[in-house]
C-alpha cells in the first residue's frame, strides 16, 4: 500500500526553520508515514531577498525539510532546472508548491518533474510521475489555488485537467492541494437523490470576502459555493474526490486555528485541501484520513490529509 498526503505548510519561510512550529510540521509528516508528500505555501522574503536569490532559498528549505522527515524532493541538477528540486512557483511571487517522497517505496520518473507558473497558475503548480509499483507510473500533483480570483481558479482547474488527459481517456494520478474552494462532490442521500458531501458554508456569512468564494452576483443574496473548478475535473468520473468517493466522515481542513493565531479567518470550518484521483487511479484508493494530531494543529492552519492507493487496482485507458 503506498500513502499520499498533502500539507499547506502555513508561510513555510527560512526564517523559521527549527522553531516549534517547524518541529510541529515534521512531527506531523513524520507521524502520518507518507511515501509521496504534496505541499503548499513555501515562501521566501520577498522584500529582504533578491529575486536571484529566490530559488536557491527555497529549494534549501523544501530539501531540509525533506531531510528531517526521512523523503527526499530531489530530481537532479539540468541547466533548466539548476536546483534540482520538485517545486514550482509564479515567477513574479516568491511562493512555491512541492512534491516530497520517500525514496525507498517510490521512485520518481526520470525527466518527469514539470514546474507550472504564471499564466497557468497564480501560485505554482509542481508535477512529478512516480513508479509506485502500479502497471504503469501515476503522475502527482502538488497545487495551490489562487485565493482572491474565482474565474482564474476555474481556469486552473481546466488547466489541471489538461495535465491528466491523454487521448482516449486519463492518466493514472492524483491531484492534491489547496483547492482555496468548495468541492463539488455529491454524494447519495439514501433516497434515491444526490447532495454535495460539502454543505454550504457561506449562506449566513457577512464580510467584506464573500466574492472570492461564492457564485458571481450572489454575495449578499443566495451566497452559494463557487464549485466550479472541481465541478470541470470531476465531471463524468474525470477525476473523484477521494473523502466523498470513500465515504469518510466529512471533517473540516480549516477554522482550528482561532483569529490571533496566523491570519484572520473569517470563513469557519471548511474542507478545502483536496486530494482528487484520476478515473484510472479512482478503483485504487483504499483509505482517505485528515490528520488531527496535536502535532498537525499546531504546524499549519491547514490540516493534512491522506489516502492509501493499492497499486495493484490502478487501471489503464488508452
Amino acid at each position: 500500500m503506498i500513502r499520499i498526503a498533502n500539507l499547506n505548510a502555513y508561510k513555510l519561510d527560512p526564517r523559521t526553520r527549527g522553531d516549534a512550529a517547524w518541529q510541529a510540521r515534521v512531527e506531523s509528516i513524520r507521524e502520518i508515514g507518507t511515501d509521496i508528500l504534496a505541499l503548499q505555501e513555501v515562501v521566501v522574503d520577498e522584500s529582504g531577498t533578491k529575486p536571484e536569490r529566490w530559488q536557491q532559498q527555497a529549494a534549501e528549505l523544501i530539501q531540509g525539510l525533506a531531510d528531517q522527515c526521512g523523503l527526499t524532493a530531489a530530481v537532479g541538477a539540468t541547466p533548466g532546472h539548476p536546483h534540482g528540486t520538485a517545486m514550482a512557483a509564479n515567477a513574479h511571487r516568491a511562493w512555491w508548491t512541492a512534491l516530497l517522497w520517500n525514496p525507498d517505496t517510490v521512485q520518481p520518473i526520470d525527466g518527469s518533474f514539470r514546474p507550472y507558473g504564471a499564466p497557468d497558475f497564480w501560485h505554482g503548480c509542481a508535477t512529478v510521475s512516480f513508479d509506485i509499483g502500479a502497471r504503469e507510473p501515476i503522475l502527482v500533483a502538488s497545487y495551490h489555488g489562487d485565493p482572491f480570483r474565482p474565474d482564474a481558479r476555474a481556469n486552473e482547474a481546466l488547466r489541471l485537467k489538461g495535465m491528466f488527459r491523454r487521448t482516449g481517456g486519463a492518466r493514472p494520478g492524483l491531484c492534491l492541494g489547496d483547492f482555496n474552494s468548495i468541492s463539488a462532490a455529491e454524494v447519495p442521500t439514501g433516497q434515491g437523490g444526490h447532495q454535495y458531501y460539502d454543505a454550504e458554508p457561506y449562506l449566513d456569512m457577512h464580510h467584506d470576502d464573500l466574492e472570492f468564494q461564492v457564485q458571481p452576483g450572489t454575495a449578499g443574496g443566495v451566497q452559494l459555493a463557487d464549485r466550479r473548478p472541481t465541478a470541470a475535473l470531476l465531471r463524468g468520473g474525470y477525476m473523484v474526490d477521494a473523502a466523498a468517493h470513500l465515504g469518510a466522515p466529512w471533517q473540516p481542513t480549516v477554522g482550528h486555528w482561532q483569529d490571533g493565531q496566523g491570519d484572520p479567518d473569517p470563513w469557519g470550518a471548511r474542507r478545502i485541501d483536496l486530494i482528487l484521483a484520476s478515473r484510472p487511479l479512482a478503483p485504487a484508493l483504499r483509505g482517505y484520513q485528515t490528520h488531527k494530531s496535536a502535532a498537525a494543529q499546531a504546524a499549519s492552519d491547514h490540516l493534512p490529509v491522506y489516502v492509501d492507493v493499492e497499486p495493484s487496482s490502478v487501471t489503464k485507458e488508452r
